[in-house]
This record gives C-alpha cells, structure tokens and sequence, in this order.
C-alpha cells in the first residue's frame, strides 16, 4: 500500500492513506466513495456519539457567543467583533465536514457526486484559511489594545475590523479557489474511492490519473505561505505584546494585562499544539494504524470550533459575567 500523508488545516498536513490496489479503467466517475473511518466500519455508530457531541457542542458554544456579543452593547468593539467571526468560521468549518460524516455512520451515506465533493473541498480549506487570518486579526488587535493602547481606538475603528474582515475572506477564497478548479480538469481512472469521512484537496487528486503535481505544488504553496505568514504575524505580535507587558512596573498590572490576550493565547495555541503532534506522528510513527491516523486527523479538525467558544466564554470576563447573567434571570 502506497501511503501519501497530507493534512491541511489553517496551514497544516493531514493524513491520507491512497491504496492503487484496486485500481480500475473507468474514467471521471460521477461520484466519489468515502469510507468512513477505515478498518472502524463496524464502530461507526460508536464513533458518531462523540463526533456528533463535539458538533452540538461547537454549534451551541458559538452560537451561544455571537448571542452574546449581539445583545450587549458593552461588546461591541473591535476584539469581540473579531470573536464573532471567529465563531462564523468555526460554524462553517465544522458544518462544512460534519454533516456528511454523520451521515455515513447512521446511513451508511457513503456516496458524494463529483461537483458536491469539490464544493466540500472548497469550503473545508477555505474556512480553515479564514480561521488562521483571523487568528492574525485577533493577535494584532491585542498588539494594537496593549502596545498602542492610547491609538487603539483610532486605529481599529469600524471599518477597519470590516476592511480586515473581508480581506480575511477574500484571502481565503482566493486562494483556495485553484483546489477545485485545479482538480476537476484531471481525469480519474484509477478508483473513486475515498479513504476519509470529507473530501479534502490532496485526497481527491491523488486519485487523479494524471500528471498532477501543479496540484501538489500549488497546494504546498498555500500550506508554506498560510502557515508561515500567518505564524510569523503572531509571534512578532506576541513578541512585541511580551516586551510591553514586562516593561510595566508592577507584577499586578503585568498579569492583568497578560490576561487581556490569554484567551487568544491559549485559543492559539490549542489550535497548533495539536497539528505538531500529529505532524511529528506523521514522520516518526509510520506502524501507527490507518484507522489511528484518521481518527486523530478528524479530531484535530474538529477540537477548536468545540474548544474556542468554550476558552474565550471561562476565560473572557466580560462574556463569562454576560453569560451568567442570562442564566441568572432565565431561572429568575
């Protein structure tokens, strides 16, 4: 068995295993076969409980959040509008996958016509494109708020935060546009299966029948550039926020300013964290199980829109004491 590992995700790899062990003559199938969790068919039902859990729990967790931020006025600022879309992105992403994976272990679903499969693939990159500028966004606004903070209102007004917005959005689609329009001039004739619950770039044209490696490079090109870029804008960012803050004079001024950016931080940080893991499982651990990797992929897609909502809700002052007042007077 061939194994081709890729995961991308707001500039990471994920993992694919393409098999060419059945490999027929047929060529441009009309749909695609996804497999689920290979090797788990028989857990699915199992598997679909805390899949479907992480999914009620990033809906409800984000919408719970643009809820919030709606009906306070207090919230309306720059910060909390990036939070916002934040949520939107997160809700896309995990909408974009979960769907059709849940389908496939209740229903045994497990066919996608040709164009709906570059659709998925178009919106899964895209949101996780999104999620990363925003991540950007969010670090410069607490660069902006700790470092400037007498020019942070001047500088982030309105319509900056919805220049940056769009900007966020155009950078995403532009650049995963070439994905789908890349992979549907390949023809296929080797299988139309798919080893993964979604359809996502790499997967799809590595079962391609010809030479596809402007698709391989291209794709390689979105992961450097994101994934640099967008991690080297953070770190300058926190760079300059760390030095500011251990300038202040006193240990407690110096911790209530480090908590103004901790959510954003720790939010960052349970984005990454887990892509290095499994970028190094990717190198170290090739005896690792097909249905292990897999799994671990489709976890890491789906712990930040689940995790995001929940660290900026315990950790944000402002939405933690919103959030029980709401509660407060619904069980007044």
């Amino acid at each position: 068995m061939q194994e081709t590992l890729f995961y991308l995700r707001v500039g990471h790899l994920l993992t694919y295993f393409m098999s060419n062990s059945n490999a027929t003559d047929f060529t441009n199938p009309s749909t695609f076969i996804l497999l689920g969790i290979p090797g788990l068919e028989a857990a699915h039902i199992w598997l679909s409980i805390p899949f479907c859990t992480m999914y009620a729990t990033a809906i409800l967790g984000n919408f719970t959040i643009l809820f919030i931020v709606k009906t306070e006025p207090s919230l309306h600022g720059p910060m909390y509008y990036f939070l916002c879309m934040l949520a939107i992105s997160d809700l896309g992403l995990s909408t974009s996958m979960l769907p059709k994976m849940l389908s496939i272990f209740w229903f045994n679903s497990r066919e996608i016509s040709f164009s709906a499969c570059l659709t998925q693939m178009f919106f899964i990159h895209c949101f996780s494109v999104l999620e990363s500028g925003i991540f950007v966004a969010m670090a410069f606004d607490r660069y902006v708020a700790i470092c400037d903070p007498l020019r942070y209102s001047n500088i982030l007004t309105n319509p900056v935060v919805a220049k940056i917005g769009v900007t966020m959005v155009l950078r995403g689609a532009i650049l995963v546009l070439p994905y789908p329009l890349l992979a549907r001039q390949w023809p296929y004739c080797r299988t139309n299966i798919i080893r993964h619950p979604y359809c996502v770039h790499i997967a799809v044209v590595n079962l391609a029948c010809d030479d596809t490696r402007i698709s391989s490079y291209y794709g390689l090109f979105v992961l450097l550039s994101v994934t640099g870029l967008d991690l080297h804008l953070i770190a300058m960012s926190y760079i300059q926020i760390l030095r500011a803050i251990f300038s202040l004079p006193t240990k407690n001024a110096r911790i209530k300013t480090f908590r103004t950016c901790s959510s954003h931080l720790f939010a960052t940080l349970a984005c990454n964290i887990p892509g290095l893991f499994i970028s190094l499982m990717n190198r170290f651990a090739q005896n690792v199980p097909l249905h292990f990797h897999v799994l671990i992929a489709n976890v890491y897609l789906l712990m930040p829109p689940m995790l995001n909502p929940i660290i900026y809700g315990v950790r944000t002052k402002q939405i933690r004491d919103r959030l029980l007042r709401l509660f407060t007077h619904t069980g007044a």
